[in-house]
């Protein structure tokens, strides 16, 4: 796998942020606030960042955690809870709903985010290059990468049918990509089903309707909830002989026929890099928000074969990784 790079942050020095926590505690305190579950891999890449400035929990730095599960109705609650506990900086990633319900919380702790949505277009920041207020982050813009999977799909997979998505309900990353794809597939006369899943149950009854309605291939939108259910959902793929595109090269790696975007791990560790920065003393309006200059295409040929497809040595080419 090549490793991707982001923008790199504008020069300038960076200004003084008030520290919140400070006065009350003798180490910077950080919340981590995410709206899926705990995620090993992008844990253990937030801590390597935060290492890279630095910083080491249980050392010279502690987090306080809160996961909402997928129930992103409580992250308003988790986010004041931090707010009301005084912490150094927020942390907020699994789509833009925790990273709204951290601004919603405070206007003088630094947050930083981590997801999918256009920041600009969802309220977190004004501009890309200078936000202002307390929020920076970094954006990999999942949303609009639906169109690309689409297309991607379309060529793996020619034939004609229904293309079914499976959408993570109630993530508004997942929520606008579905959209975007609905509007391409329109487009290239692409009929699709829109299902949405919220919880492991929803996850099998979604698998049931698109084998029930015969669907030819399937696109996976963002999400953490299905990060953290990829043994499920490529399992399940697999059970129904069902192409699928995904949005990280972890469901590939196990199984899954082809994925396509950001390495998620490493957006991860550049996250708690930014955090580190923040707890030096720079304030988030002098840190741009980053993004992703190129993306990550993998190919599993095994999976490829198991389902009878032949693909095209073209789209070979292009991949980052082909896994045969």
């Amino acid at each position: 796998m090549k490793r991707r790079e982001f923008i790199l942050a504008l020069g300038g020095a960076a200004g003084m942020w008030p520290v919140v926590a400070r006065a009350q505690s003798a180490i910077p305190v950080i919340g981590y606030l995410v709206g899926g579950s705990p995620n090993k891999p992008y844990l253990a890449a937030f801590h390597q960042g935060l290492k890279e400035g630095g910083y080491v929990e249980g050392q010279n730095v502690a987090i306080e955690y809160r996961f909402a599960n997928g129930q992103y109705s409580r992250l308003p609650a988790l986010a004041t809870d931090l707010a009301g506990r005084g912490v150094t900086a927020i942390f907020a990633e699994g789509g833009s709903n925790s990273a709204k319900a951290a601004k919603a919380a405070t206007t003088k702790i630094p947050i930083v985010f981590v997801n999918g949505d256009d920041p600009i277009g969802s309220g977190l920041v004004s501009s890309i290059s200078r936000p202002e207020g307390n929020v920076t982050g970094l954006s990999f813009y999942a949303a609009s990468l639906g169109p690309k999977k689409l297309e991607l799909l379309r060529e793996l997979v020619p034939r004609s049918g229904v293309f079914g998505v499976l959408m993570n309900r109630g993530n508004a990353s997942a929520e606008t990509e579905a959209a975007n794809v609905s509007v391409a597939a329109k487009a290239v006369k692409q009929e699709v089903r829109i299902v949405g899943a919220s919880s492991e149950d929803d996850i099998e009854r979604a698998f049931d309707t698109f084998a029930n309605e015969k669907v030819a291939a399937l696109l996976v939108t963002t999400g953490q909830f299905f990060g953290n259910n990829t043994q499920r959902i490529v399992a399940l793929a697999g059970r129904h002989a069902l192409p699928a595109i995904y949005d990280r090269r972890e469901f590939t790696a196990i199984g899954g026929l082809i994925s396509y975007g950001t390495p998620f791990a490493d957006v991860h560790r550049q996250g708690g890099i930014y955090v580190a920065r923040i707890l030096k003393g720079a304030r988030p309006s002098d840190l741009p928000v980053l993004q992703p200059t190129k993306f990550e295409l993998a190919i599993n040929l095994k999976t490829a074969k198991a389902l009878g497809l032949s693909v095209p040595l073209t789209l070979q080419a292009i991949a980052d990784e082909v896994i045969e």
